[in-house]
C-alpha cells in the first residue's frame, strides 16, 4: 500500500510551489480512459492519489482485467482543482503500470503456448522509487513477482563466485542464512548447474545460456531442484526457453522496457 508520504512527494513534484494552472473553481467529474487496448494495473495507485485530494475515485475496470480503446478505467469526482492537479500523476502511474502489465501477460500467453507449468516472473531492474507499483502490475499481467527484496532469497551471482568461488559461496551463506531462505545459484554453463546442485543449491539459474544450453543443464539436476532461466530472454523467444523443462523464466524486460500505455483523462 503506497503511504501518503509517497503520494505527496509525487504530487510535490509535479505540482510545484505555486501552481496557477489548476486553480479552476467549482466540483467537477474525472475519467480515465484507455486510448489503446491492455491489462489494467496501477488503478490502486491512482485511487490513492485522488483520496489524498479529497477526491472520490471509483475504478470501473478491475486490476488484472483486459480493456478496450475508448473503456472508463476510473470516475473521480471532486474539486476542478483537486482533480487537475491529481490528473498527470495517475495517468502517468496507470499507463506505465498497465504497460508492465501488458507486456507480462503477452509473455505469459507465450510461454503457456508451450507450457502450462512454467512461471514468468519479474527481476529487481526496477525503477527506485516504484518497486511497488512495478510488482504488483507483473502480479495483475499473471506474472511473479519474484524476490521483492534481497531479503526474500539468497542469491550468488558472478561477482559472489568470482569472490570466494562456488562451493565456497554457497556454504558460506548457507551458514547465514535462516532454514526458511531458499538459495539460488547463478551459473551460465550446463555443468556448474549440476555442481551447485551438488553442494546444496535449491534453485539453479541459468543466465545468459540458449535454449539448447538450458535443456542440457535441466537434464543434468536432480529431481527436487528449481530451475530459472533469464538474461535477455524476449517475448519471441520465450516459448524456446518453455520447452527446456525449467520452471521459472525471469525477464528484466518486464520492467525496464515495458512501453507505457496510452491513457487521457477528461473533465466534465
Amino acid at each position: 500500500m503506497l503511504t501518503d508520504r509517497e503520494v505527496e512527494r509525487w504530487l510535490r513534484e509535479d505540482v510545484g510551489h505555486r501552481d496557477v494552472t489548476n486553480r479552476v473553481p467549482g466540483e467537477t467529474t474525472g475519467r480515465l480512459v484507455g486510448r489503446e487496448s491492455g491489462v489494467v494495473a496501477g488503478v490502486d495507485a491512482a485511487v490513492r492519489v485522488f483520496d489524498y485530494l479529497d477526491c472520490d475515485a471509483t475504478p470501473l475496470v478491475e486490476t488484472g482485467e483486459r480493456f478496450d480503446v475508448g473503456e472508463t478505467i476510473l470516475e473521480v469526482t471532486g474539486t476542478a482543482t483537486d482533480i487537475l492537479r491529481g490528473e498527470r500523476v495517475a495517468v502517468n502511474v496507470v499507463g506505465h503500470a498497465a504497460g508492465i502489465a501488458t507486456r507480462t501477460a503477452r509473455a505469459v500467453s507465450a510461454a503457456r503456448a508451450v507450457s502450462d507449468d512454467v512461471a514468468i516472473a519479474g527481476t529487481r531492474k526496477t525503477t527506485p522509487g516504484l518497486r511497488g507499483v512495478e510488482k504488483r502490475a507483473i502480479a495483475a499481467g499473471g506474472g511473479d513477482t519474484h524476490r521483492l527484496t534481497l531479503s526474500g532469497m539468497v542469491m550468488l551471482k558472478d561477482n559472489h563466485i568470482e569472490e570466494m568461488g562456488l562451493v565456497g559461496a554457497i556454504e558460506h551463506f548457507r551458514e547465514l542464512a535462516s532454514f526458511a531462505t531458499k538459495i539460488e545459484v547463478e551459473v551460465e554453463r550446463p555443468v556448474d548447474g549440476e555442481r551447485a546442485a551438488e553442494v546444496g543449491a535449491d534453485i539453479v539459474l541459468f543466465d545468459n545460456c540458449s535454449p539448447e544450453e538450458v535443456r542440457r543443464g535441466v537434464e543434468r539436476l536432480p529431481d527436487g531442484v528449481l530451475v530459472e532461466a533469464s538474461g535477455d530472454i524476449e517475448i519471441d523467444t520465450v516459448p524456446e526457453y518453455a520447452d527446456t523443462g525449467v520452471d521459472v523464466i525471469s525477464m528484466g524486460s518486464l520492467t525496464h522496457s515495458a512501453p507505457s500505455l496510452n491513457f487521457s483523462f477528461r473533465t466534465g
